[in-house]
């Protein structure tokens, strides 16, 4: 790329570089910090290694802050072009004055599921689906909808994991072998089945074709456009964060396939594109490294929890 096309990566980044690590663990605190009403877990307790256990890819997927970041951006984009997982949500949450409260909610879910032991797991679990039992309404055009439906549970799962891979490979390891993609939709298939989901793809293929066959039921309308007007909002305007946001959603809008983005009424060019997965592969690193004492940490609660449960066998 030529110094000119760097050239607004480079004022967006600079001013950043000094404080992207307060930013950034300032964000992860926002995510991960229980609020009373959360159900609590604790990744070094428990009698077993959890619903995937070391070396399972979700544990890699979901383990890098830096894709689940935009991952779960993209996530939400594309979850809510089915009319009845965006009713459930429009009818029933806050979100739309409360997005980052939405997003923590999803960050601890998916953090406890993947990493707590499954007694723990079970419980968070059991939490989603009491609550979903009692979300229920119909669609402007007078469909009924139930958020425990199976087969809204199923479009909800499938995208999101389908996200969450994609910008792990793009932004962390796009070396990452076939049979390791599939390993992990057959991985956390286990989820949507605890869930209530209705059967979910269990490889990569599976999980392209299936996308593909749900588009006739997807559409975007003024809820969808709200969605989105929220999602770019969730940085104050003019704070020093706003950049990462503006970012992080470019990336996001990026990762979904073309048609996805278009229902949006995105069509980024292939310079836009190029400009974007720099930037955003710059941010992802900047990221990384600057998360890298929290992970080891994590990690390093992960293994000792992993050699005790081998020394009690």
């Amino acid at each position: 790329m030529t110094s000119r096309a760097r050239a607004p990566i480079s004022r967006a980044m600079n001013p950043l570089r000094s404080p992207l690590r307060f930013l950034v663990e300032s964000r992860v605190d926002a995510l991960f910090t229980p609020a009373p009403d959360d159900a609590p877990f604790d990744i070094t307790q428990g009698a077993d290694n959890g619903l995937y256990g070391p070396g399972s890819v979700a544990w890699a997927v979901h383990g890098d802050f830096a894709t689940m970041m935009i991952g779960g951006i993209a996530a939400l984009l594309l979850q809510m072009l089915h009319p009845k997982a965006m009713a459930g949500v429009w009818d029933h949450s806050n979100f739309r004055d409360d997005m980052l409260g939405r997003l923590r909610r999803t960050a601890r879910f998916v953090g406890g599921t993947t990493f707590a032991p499954s007694d723990q797991a079970e419980a968070m679990i059991a939490r989603v689906r009491r609550i979903h039992a009692h979300v229920s309404g119909t669609l402007p055009d007078g469909t009924p909808y139930r958020a425990d439906d199976p087969a809204t549970l199923a479009w909800v799962h499938v995208a999101g994991e389908w996200s969450f891979l994609a910008a792990y490979k793009r932004y962390a390891d796009p070396a990452l072998p076939r049979h390791r993609e599939d390993a992990f939709f057959a991985e956390t298939a286990v989820l949507a089945d605890r869930l209530g989901s209705g059967p979910v793809p269990t490889s990569r293929a599976a999980a392209d074709a299936w996308l593909e066959a749900m588009r006739p039921h997807l559409r975007a309308d003024d809820r969808t456009r709200a969605v989105m007007a929220a999602l770019r909002n969730a940085a104050p305007a003019g704070s020093a964060s706003a950049p990462v946001q503006a970012l992080l959603m470019a990336a996001a809008i990026d990762l979904l396939p073309p048609w996805a983005a278009a229902l949006h009424g995105e069509r980024p060019g292939p310079l836009s594109r190029a400009l974007t997965r720099a930037s955003a592969g710059t941010l992802t690193a900047a990221i990384r490294a600057g998360l890298a004492p929290r992970v080891a940490r994590r990690n390093a609660a992960l293994a000792a929890r992993a050699a005790r449960l081998a020394a009690e066998r």
